[in-house]
């Protein structure tokens, strides 16, 4: 407990201690770069680029601690941009800031009831509350409660003072810092990804935004035994706290879950990768932070009663407009026939598409092809690796180590250079179906994938 109240005393919490720490860490940062290249200019280039790289190492490095320090929403801009950022930062940027995941400290409890009482009031005495929290995260933390009249079992999302009035100044802070430095090139992508995350950012902390989609995904999946959606529970939902039902399960990365005969697993898989199927083929909306932490799973007894996904978090959801919708489901059509020139095809009526030259979509195609590899067959792919599909059209996740032959194939690809930016709707449907890929290979699930894709197209 002691360690716990020396890195809360470390927190800096006032608006100007804020600035003040972010414009000293990012001006001796930048006064450190400009040194390192001044150190290097009489080396060759190839020293010229280590010594480099080992200065936004260290730099990167340095900011992010100086961040780790500053609770709230600019910790959660530095998430997002390392969650996000990968396709215009440099990559020693992005590894630092994934360590600020680990580096979210939970308020004391005396701090959190007296922000409890200020937003609940006397229905705060309806309820008991576990002291330590169940989770901690950069903007909220989530407590375990019990409502007294009924014993019914809650989870209190609560969101930490101050957190949203921050979030602008926080994101012009935190792009400052990131034009002091001079690591980041200032670009247009640059710009209109950190708008993006600016936008996610208000959409999180807007409660009333995720209870309504938690009550739209529930509605949607309620007759459908193998989702656990958890209930809003209005009583007790504030601006600032979102109540729900506490749902048990465990992790998806569970030692258990691997236990479980080949069978049950493969139905679990099946049911990760539905859902992002039907966000887009039928709700138009996705969840777009598919990472374990949002993920449980009920474990039934493998006869009557299936095990269930139980699905947490809804506050990080894109809604799609039409035309984008058609292009993504007549892209994954073209992987279902696995056709090049069907993939081609399906590579036009938006932006993005319409600016690659002719000649260069072939060989996107081939990246897209590879991506859809699960919903082809032996009869239309050739190319499927030994060993990944089974008579049956099941496919071997894990055997298969799709995402690393994806990410070779589009490095070395002609239109490499076209999948450094893409388009931020396209990287959120790929980082969804990226996740459901990861769940799949984490359980080690074999699934008929193009049985299921085939109902939609």
């Amino acid at each position: 407990m002691s360690d716990q109240n020396d890195k809360l005393k470390q927190l800096k919490t006032s608006s100007m201690d804020r600035r003040l720490s972010i414009a000293k860490a990012s001006l001796l940062a930048g006064t450190r770069w400009a040194a390192s290249n001044a150190t290097s200019m009489f080396s060759s280039e190839a020293e010229k680029e280590k010594k480099r790289k080992q200065a936004i190492k260290e730099q990167a490095n340095y900011l992010v601690a100086e961040i780790g320090k500053l609770k709230g929403s600019i910790v959660k801009i530095g998430q997002m941009m390392a969650l996000y950022g990968e396709h215009f930062l440099p990559e020693e940027i992005t590894q630092a800031l994934n360590t600020l995941n680990n580096q979210t400290v939970a308020l004391a409890w005396p701090a959190i009831k007296q922000h409890l009482e200020q937003q609940l009031g006397d229905k705060l005495h309806e309820l008991t509350i576990d002291h330590e929290p169940l989770g901690t995260a950069s903007l909220a933390q989530v407590h375990r409660a019990t409502r007294k009249s009924d014993g019914l079992e809650l989870v209190l999302k609560i969101q930490y003072p101050g957190v949203a009035d921050a979030i602008d100044s926080d994101m012009s802070l935190f792009k400052n810092m990131l034009k002091l430095t001079r690591m980041v090139p200032q670009t247009r992508e640059f710009d209109q990804w950190f708008e993006e995350v600016r936008d996610m950012m208000h959409r999180e902390v807007n409660y009333d935004i995720e209870a309504a989609t938690t009550r739209r995904f529930a509605e949607r999946l309620k007759d459908d035994p193998r989702y656990i959606v958890p209930e809003i529970v209005d009583e007790f939902c504030t601006d600032q706290i979102l109540c729900m039902t506490f749902e048990r399960g465990v992790p998806i990365n569970s030692p258990v879950m691997l236990s479980l005969p080949q069978t049950r697993r493969n139905l679990l898989g099946e049911a990760s990768l539905e859902i992002a199927v039907r966000e887009i083929f039928e709700w138009g909306e996705m969840q777009t932070d598919p990472n374990f932490g949002n993920y449980l799973v009920r474990l039934g007894d493998g006869e009557q009663q299936p095990d269930q996904i139980v699905l947490l978090d809804f506050g990080a959801i894109r809604q799609f407009d039409q035309h984008l919708l058609k292009v993504a489901r007549n892209l994954i059509h073209a992987g279902y026939q696995h056709d090049p020139q069907s993939m081609v095809n399906a590579m036009t009526g938006y932006e993005f598409f319409d600016s690659i030259p002719q000649s260069i979509k072939p060989d996107m195609a081939k990246v897209f092809l590879l991506a859809t590899e699960a919903f082809s067959c032996p009869a239309n792919n050739k190319e499927l690796p030994a060993g990944v599909m089974d008579e049956q059209y099941r496919y071997d996740w894990k055997k298969s180590q799709l995402h690393s032959r994806v990410m070779q194939q589009a490095s070395k690809s002609m239109a490499s250079r076209y999948f450094s930016v893409p388009p931020k709707e396209f990287m959120f449907i790929s980082r969804k179906f990226i996740g459901a890929y990861t769940f799949m290979t984490v359980i080690d699930a074999k699934t008929n994938v193009r049985d299921m894709i085939k109902t939609f197209i």
